[in-house]
């Protein structure tokens, strides 16, 4: 893999990261680059992983999503190195990134994780934030994995009506 264009992908999704105040998905990161045909999958991937092992952004895993975002360091050295980027692949960042923010913004606010506990049940930890503020968070005890991630894969399409749910119920 030719160096220079690995730096600039690194540089490019240090770029779209820094664009947003909101985590990007391995997805939606990766429908940019390849969608515009600058890498690969393979390519695409030996570089997010590079930047997550240089401790450049922070990796976050949820049942059904690969978060990211900057870390102190991804933000300095984007911040310093930015112009690197041609004007033209910026403009094509921003206006995907304009184009598409409530999308992208609602896709990484709602997750949905499980696990085990140590008396054998499982809880469904389910969650919509808007920001840096959690708008609804459950957690969940179910007695079958398989309620768990039932309830984990119909989250994000039920959590708009469960919130508004609970807030007429409450308020």
């Amino acid at each position: 893999m030719n160096t220079d264009s690995t730096t600039l992908y690194k540089l490019m999704i240090l770029y779209m990261l820094s664009k947003v105040n909101f985590p990007l998905s391995n997805v939606q990161i990766s429908t940019f680059m390849l969608d515009n045909e600058y890498t690969n999958y393979f390519t695409f991937q030996e570089t997010i992983n590079s930047l997550v092992e240089d401790s450049f952004i922070h990796q976050m895993n949820y049942e059904n999503s690969t978060q990211y975002k900057l870390t102190q360091e991804g933000e300095d050295t984007v911040a310093f190195f930015y112009t690197k980027i041609s004007p033209t692949i910026r403009d094509e960042i921003d206006s995907y990134l304009a184009k598409n923010k409530y999308e992208l913004k609602s896709e990484v606010g709602t997750t949905s994780d499980y696990y085990r506990t140590t008396n054998g049940t499982y809880v469904a930890h389910l969650m919509v934030k808007e920001g840096n503020s959690n708008l609804i968070e459950l957690s969940l005890d179910v007695p079958l994995e398989e309620q768990a991630k039932e309830m984990c894969s119909k989250w994000k399409d039920s959590s708009q009506d469960i919130y508004e749910f609970i807030m007429q119920s409450l308020m």
